[in-house]
């Protein structure tokens, strides 16, 4: 059996990450963990102050790769697309997320507790991609707020998907991108931002002067 000093804080995570995808948080226990790792599970307190510590060491980590991930696509995307279409990409990159990884997602969106939630850095980042479309969206002094709109109403619409809570039927694919386009179209059309005053400049009006 491997001592604590062979056992690394990443393999913990990583163990205690393929136990939350295979049975849930519910059997995401230090005793389920040191098994995984082939420690006992008094050894993992050594490097894991609690198990609040060790869902809060996940999320931190699903935060970090989520907005690694986000960050890739946004770039990749900023070369052949407006900010509205990169908006509709990362909102739907999000929810495939999700449906891939719903305990990681919500460990991220939906914390059981203030113990377990990402260090505000990981948050930080993984919203980054989100505020720089906004900002180009809605503009500088309300990236902020249509980020908070934006991740409001996305993980609202996954939440209720998750918890299969859409019951009237239909296609919840067309309805998420009936809200995701719809949504950002509306930030384009926020008053006096940069996306807006393009679209309504009177084309007889000549090219702008300091």
């Amino acid at each position: 059996m491997p001592t604590p000093a062979r056992t690394s804080l990443d393999d913990i995570v990583q163990a205690g990450r393929d136990i939350l995808a295979s049975d849930g948080l519910p059997a995401l226990t230090m005793q389920a963990v040191a098994d995984r790792v082939g420690v006992r599970a008094p050894s993992l307190y050594k490097r894991v102050r609690s198990r609040d510590d060790l869902v809060r060491l996940i999320a931190t980590t699903v935060a970090h790769e989520l907005g690694d991930q986000l960050d890739a696509l946004v770039s990749r995307a900023g070369a052949t697309s407006d900010a509205q279409a990169q908006l509709t990409e990362l909102a739907h990159a999000v929810r495939a997320f999700a449906r891939a990884r719903p305990d990681e997602y919500r460990l991220i969106f939906a914390p059981t507790c203030e113990a377990t939630r990402p260090e505000p850095e990981a948050l930080t980042h993984s919203v980054g991609p989100l505020l720089r479309i906004t900002t180009e969206l809605a503009g500088p002094d309300s990236a902020l707020d249509a980020a908070r709109t934006v991740t409001a109403w996305a993980t609202g619409f996954i939440g209720m998907e998750l918890a299969g809570a859409f019951r009237l039927g239909g296609d919840i694919d067309r309805a998420y991108e009936f809200g995701i386009t719809r949504l950002a179209a509306a930030l384009a059309s926020v008053p006096g931002t940069p996306s807006n005053q393009a679209m309504h400049r009177d084309p007889h009006d000549g090219p702008d002067h300091d």
